[in-house]
């Protein structure tokens, strides 16, 4: 029996040996007397026993590489801190496991002093805001150094950029100032397009004055004029009665120019005391001339002349 059991066990042992399963995601180095001479897949895989062994395990899914933070120079002599990761995938196992000693190690420092580079050669202000060209440029030159390393490095981000706390303060400060200088031009443009407004309301109101001006001027020398021919027929019509000998016409005349007399003195603003004639038989006659020529031309234009209001007569 125990030689049964011996050879059961050398069995198992052989079989161990030289049988081989990878999992998924995964791919081993299969190395003779210390050579490598394949790749082993995954799933099932047979190796020599005692003479073949595994080499290396390597992970074929996507990993994330942490770049230690840095201080970095500037282009203007700012010092900034940077720190990033990196997404890398190996897609060749045997380059990965015996081109580099260490493979992680080898893309920190590769992303380190190229983080420098690339940063080194911009401007603070640039560094700040042109993290999507920082990223470009670093994913090209990484990429094509880890090439030869059978590694491709998928995606390299800037996790930090932080500048000194006195350059963060004048930053600040000069956020400050600009947008205070924006609200200024707002304001300034404010006031320039209200002045402007303003002006042309100005204008519109001047030229809509002028127009009504113009208008009621228009229309005075019009009715002066009416009025002129009015007094004009009457004064006609006067001098053709007066010609004829008609009294009521001389009185009418007379009595108008009596009537206007009094009705200025009345109206005058320098006038506190109205003295009325105790004689008012003018004004009757006045009326009696108007009454009698009326008689005589009606329908001829009196109306043109003023109408002034006739005192009452004293009992």
């Amino acid at each position: 029996m125990t030689p049964v059991i011996i050879f059961a066990v050398m069995a198992l042992v052989l079989a161990f040996s030289a049988i081989k399963i990878v999992p998924q995601g995964r791919q081993y180095t299969a190395e003779r007397f210390g050579r490598y001479t394949r790749t082993l897949k995954p799933g099932i895989s047979f190796l020599m026993p005692f003479v073949d062994r595994i080499g290396r395990r390597l992970s074929m899914m996507e990993t994330v590489l942490d770049v230690p933070r840095q201080d970095v120079i500037t282009k203007d002599n700012a010092v900034v801190s940077v720190d990033a990761v990196v997404f890398i995938q190996i897609i060749d196992a045997s380059k990965a496991a015996y081109e580099v000693e260490n493979l992680r190690l080898a893309i920190q420092n590769l992303c380190m002093t190229n983080i420098r580079t690339v940063v080194g050669a911009m401007d603070l202000d640039e560094v700040l805001s042109q993290r999507d060209s920082i990223n470009a440029r670093l994913l090209g030159v990484v990429d094509a150094a880890t090439e030869a390393w059978g590694t491709k490095v998928m995606r390299i981000e800037i996790k930090d950029l932080s500048p000194p706390q006195d350059i963060i303060q004048s930053m600040a400060r000069q956020m400050k100032a600009e947008r205070e200088r924006r609200a200024q031009i707002l304001e300034a443009e404010g006031d320039k397009a209200a002045a402007v407004l303003r002006a042309e309301g100005a204008k519109q109101s001047a030229i809509l004055q002028a127009e009504g001006r113009r208008e009621a001027a228009f229309r005075d020398a019009e009715a002066r004029e009416r009025e002129a021919e009015a007094e004009a027929k009457a004064t006609e019509m006067v001098s053709q009665a007066i010609a004829k000998g008609d009294v009521n016409a001389i009185r009418y005349f007379l009595g108008l120019k009596y009537v206007e007399a009094f009705g200025q003195l009345a109206t005058s603003p320098q006038q506190r005391t109205v003295i009325i004639p105790s004689d008012l038989s003018g004004l009757a006659g006045l009326v009696e001339g108007l009454r009698a020529l009326n008689a005589q031309g009606e329908g001829i234009g009196f109306g043109a002349a003023p109408r002034t209001a006739v005192p009452p007569t004293r009992p």
